[in-house]
């Protein structure tokens, strides 16, 4: 065995993968063995950290400190039972040390035990000297109880220990905007800048907020101080540019997209909102540009194929518009948005077969609104398919009984199938529901409506109007 002594000109961990190439032994204090087991877990190294942890054991048997990162690597993978056997034995020689508490919490948390996790930090915060990292732990465990408002104060606690720790300040808006207390979250913010007049994520943050309840003026301002505070504010230059849209500056919220860019790489998104902004401002060649430059940026994001779409379809080039709804379905076939439109672009083109699968795909996914029924209707009716027509009309009636244009089709079907008494029938309730809608009617079913039958039963129902 070769015992490496302690050199202090040598890093540790060089040391420590020096002796692991090397299949030697080298001494480490016990600070050291913290240091590389906590950069190794850090870092993800999982079966590195468990290397030097075992040797820091071996070597430091009694050091409280690395059983306690044992406990948390025991924790980390569910081996709770084994985590707590040793906080009990280390709680006996430092009854007062606030990482045990820690520890506890984290098994209690595990658990499901998130009150208890809370009591055990309570007690953690009597012998701690960082108080905002234990109230930030129990503002989360608050969370987990979706008890927004003890959240939101044990995190303000946090920021008055330690004023910028912006984790707190985010935790303490996302409660805000849990409970939608808007105007609370508001006031929050303006307290703190008060206090705190240059902090860009404060400015940032009180922006965000003036944008969710539509104040975009207000929000404007304040990205205005964040941008000012820090011009290389990317999530601030953004938001401003989403603000301006909302209020119709669109050439302000191109240029204000393509500051993001030029503060860090392009992406999809920004180049999804310029194609949006040419396209309100009429501009059709350069968002079709821009839309295809988010395609190719991120070919997997399907509102980029569904924007391109949404643009062939306005202007009528309806083949173009099915190959991009296409795409987008590839990334997303469960989404009934898309299923909508590939069955209108299918009945555009003359493809009904196409556009009946489309229509059946959407009741598939529980869309099942009334207007859904009647165009699969009204697609099996022109090529057709009474029988399979009136079947999904039975089926929309379980659910809309009270729907006129269900009740007139009914009838209509059954004059087709050749069913004139129960036509008949049928139709003189519909008339009885709603005489106009027979006007609708005939134009699904015209040579019904020169029935001589048909003729008199309205001409009744007209006279007794």
């Amino acid at each position: 065995m070769h015992l490496f002594s302690n050199d202090h000109n040598e890093l540790p961990l060089s040391k420590f993968e020096l002796m692991l190439k090397t299949n030697s032994v080298y001494f480490f204090d016990s600070n050291e063995f913290e240091e590389i087991i906590l950069y190794y877990l850090d870092c993800g190294k999982i079966s590195l950290a468990k290397k030097a942890l075992q040797l820091g054991l071996n070597q430091h048997p009694t050091s409280v400190a690395i059983k306690l990162i044992q406990v948390e690597i025991l924790v980390m993978e569910e081996k709770l039972d084994a985590a707590e056997k040793i906080l009990l034995q280390l709680q006996m020689i430092e009854p007062s040390n606030e990482d045990i508490f820690i520890q506890y919490a984290s098994i209690h948390s595990k658990r499901g035990d998130h009150q208890k996790a809370v009591d055990t930090l309570q007690t953690a915060l009597l012998y701690t000297e960082d108080e905002a990292e234990i109230l930030s732990m129990i503002g989360m465990e608050y969370l987990y109880l979706d008890d927004f408002n003890t959240a939101r104060e044990n995190f303000a606690k946090c920021l008055d220990v330690e004023f910028e720790n912006y984790s707190s300040l985010y935790n303490v808006i996302y409660c805000y905007d849990m409970l939608e207390q808007h105007a609370e979250a508001i006031q929050y913010l303006k307290n703190y800048i008060d206090n705190n007049p240059y902090s860009e994520i404060a400015w940032h943050q009180l922006g965000r907020q003036y944008y969710t309840i539509e104040n975009f003026d207000k929000a404007l301002e304040a990205f205005d101080y964040a941008i000012i505070i820090d011009s290389n504010f990317i999530g601030a230059h953004l938001e401003k540019a989403k603000a301006l849209e909302e209020l119709k500056r669109y050439k302000e919220a191109i240029d204000f997209y393509h500051a993001t860019m030029e503060l860090d790489t392009p992406t999809s998104f920004a180049y999804l909102r310029i194609g949006k902004c040419y396209e309100k401002l009429q501009d059709q060649k350069k968002a079709i540009d821009f839309y295809n430059r988010t395609v190719n940026e991120d070919p997997l994001l399907d509102k980029g194929w569904l924007a391109l779409t949404d643009i062939y379809m306005k202007s009528k080039q309806y083949q173009k518009a099915l190959h991009y709804i296409k795409k987008a379905l590839s990334i997303d076939e469960e989404n009934v948005l898309y299923w909508h439109k590939m069955a209108e672009l299918n009945i555009r083109l003359n493809l009904f077969e196409e556009a009946v699968k489309a229509y059946y795909k959407c009741i598939g996914l529980e869309d099942e609104r009334l207007e859904v029924f009647i165009a699969l209707a009204d697609v099996l009716l022109f090529l057709g398919e009474f029988q399979e027509a009136l079947q999904v009309l039975l089926d929309a009636h379980q659910k809309f009984s009270d729907s006129i244009e269900i009740a007139y089709r009914i009838a209509g079907i059954n004059y087709e199938l050749h069913q004139y008494q129960e036509a008949l029938f049928l139709l003189e309730k519909a008339l009885q529901l709603d005489f106009g809608y027979h006007r609708i009617a005939k134009e699904i079913f015209p040579s019904i409506f020169n029935r001589e039958d048909v003729q008199k039963l309205i001409q009744k129902y007209n006279n007794l109007l």
